[in-house]
């Protein structure tokens, strides 16, 4: 790689670091380590809502929709409108007013509220390892994805410059760190696609003439989707938007619904169409690239074998000259570490407060803060160690976050919206839920409909739920608060 495109990228580096740094002497207590003092704005927590979401998403996903489906796959991030929008109106005047009256820092705080504190350790622990595992798979994937992309970058150093400084920045600085390096690299990624990705891809593959005559029709056609792929989505994405633990953590960060309300509808507008659309047709550029046998000379001559998924780093590899694929380089590792600090605050915040917190009382606020640094180095740690020794983190994170949404979703429905709160009830449809999800995730069946294995865990919480809530009124007195 030309040295111009290191000194853009290290420049990058050193910025992100800054941010940690500055905040590092702003941290006065865990509120302000964990959800920013309460005091941080629409448009900061709103970009770095989306970059969350996105960002490592973004890269793997999107792409590789484009490259085989074409722009229909732009559907995946209406889903994350409806998900944005559905939560500003149903979920955060609830959560905003609770967070604020009760102080709380994490989402299974919630369920210590509704069911109890035992429900609440549960719902602590599966959320701390989902996001460990979300962190891992965030590093894993964005060094796969630069080590692909740039030719002198090899994959561990790419593993571990990307997993050290991610680590770093967020020890030093918290949330406001994150938000904040979330906001500049939302920016640059934004930037990077726009006038660099775009535009240069667009003309490199021969403009539309080209796309028409290379592309299947489908991948032209806005509704070239089956209903239950579009079913999949609905029920796998919806569901993250009301317990991902990165979002609650910016719900409460805000100093009131209103704010928290804009973030949220900022967010969903750059999930689509903003994103939605960038991504699926750089992808889709990549496949009018592999079919014009510009990526031959590093491979892949035809589609068949190849992995939809790195037809976007390929596309930019070839067509970006010196200086640019530097600043691509840095969007790229934006787009990564923007998903993977929020996760690994979100693990932190779990132990800390819904782990360590059942069993030992906090009180001091320097001690909190310095515990909460030294539990997100040990994680940030974990996750990178996961990362580099292990070929099938990606499956864990899968594993580990179906559990989360499936065995999740309907006990905090309930909690927000149910008449009678049954700690039994919450206890095992969390298990139940997640526990089917994962046993049918692994054995691979071919199910009904080529319906996605989180309708069936997610089903399969609500009918417990409801059973044991109506069956049991008088739950069992240890599953109680207190």
């Amino acid at each position: 790689m030309h040295w111009i495109d290191v000194s853009i990228f290290i420049v990058y580096m050193i910025l992100m670091l800054g941010i940690g740094f500055y905040f590092l002497k702003k941290n006065k207590s865990a509120e302000d380590y964990y959800v920013g003092g309460r005091k941080m704005k629409s448009l900061h927590v709103g970009l770095s809502v989306v970059a969350t979401d996105v960002g490592g998403g973004f890269s793997i996903g999107l792409g590789g929709l484009g490259f085989v489906m074409g722009i229909a796959g732009s559907w995946m991030l209406f889903t994350g409108l409806v998900g944005a929008w559905l939560t500003a109106v149903v979920l955060i005047p609830k959560v905003s007013k609770l967070g604020k009256n009760k102080n709380f820092f994490t989402f299974p705080q919630v369920f210590e509220h509704y069911y109890g504190r035992n429900v609440a350790l549960l719902a602590g622990i599966i959320s701390a390892i989902g996001y460990i595992g979300f962190t891992s798979s965030q590093i894993l994937a964005g060094a796969k994805l630069a080590s692909a992309t740039f030719i002198d970058l090899d994959m561990n150093t790419a593993l571990w410059l990307m997993g050290v400084i991610a680590v770093v920045y967020t020890v030093m600085g918290g949330l406001k760190a994150v938000i904040y390096t979330d906001t500049v690299q939302w920016i640059i990624l934004m930037a990077g696609l726009t006038f660099i990705g775009i535009p240069i891809a667009y003309f490199e593959i021969g403009g539309m003439e080209a796309i028409r005559d290379s592309v299947a029709t489908g991948h032209l056609d806005l509704f070239n989707l089956s209903w239950q792929t579009f079913l999949n989505w609905v029920v796998t994405i919806i569901p993250i938007w009301f317990v991902g633990m990165t979002l609650y953590q910016r719900i409460y960060s805000t100093p009131d619904e209103k704010t928290a309300k804009r973030a949220w509808y900022i967010a969903g507008l750059f999930e689509y169409p903003v994103m939605a659309f960038m991504g699926v047709l750089l992808g889709l550029f990549s496949r009018v690239a592999l079919d014009h046998g510009m990526f031959t000379e590093l491979g892949f001559a035809t589609a068949e074998g190849m992995d939809p998924e790195k037809g976007l780093p390929l596309l930019l590899r070839t067509i970006l000259p010196i200086g640019l694929m530097g600043l691509m380089m840095s969007a790229y590792f934006s787009a990564i570490m923007s998903t993977a600090d929020s996760c690994l605050m979100a693990s932190s915040g779990n132990i800390v407060t819904d782990i360590i917190g059942r069993f030992k009382k906090l009180t001091d606020h320097k001690k909190i803060l310095r515990l909460s640094q030294i539990v997100t180095f040990v994680i940030g740690a974990l996750a990178l160690w996961l990362a580099s020794s292990m070929e099938n983190v990606l499956n864990l994170m899968l594993y580990s976050y179906a559990f989360m949404v499936s065995g999740l979703f309907i006990p905090v429905l309930g909690g927000y919206y149910g008449k009678k709160h049954n700690p039994v009830a919450a206890f095992v449809a969390m298990l139940l839920g997640g526990s089917t999800t994962l046993v049918l995730t692994e054995m691979n069946l071919q199910l009904p409909f080529g319906l996605d294995p989180n309708i069936f865990g997610i089903a399969v919480s609500g009918v417990f739920f409801l059973m044991i809530t109506w069956l049991l009124p008088k739950y069992n007195r240890y599953m109680s608060v207190g």
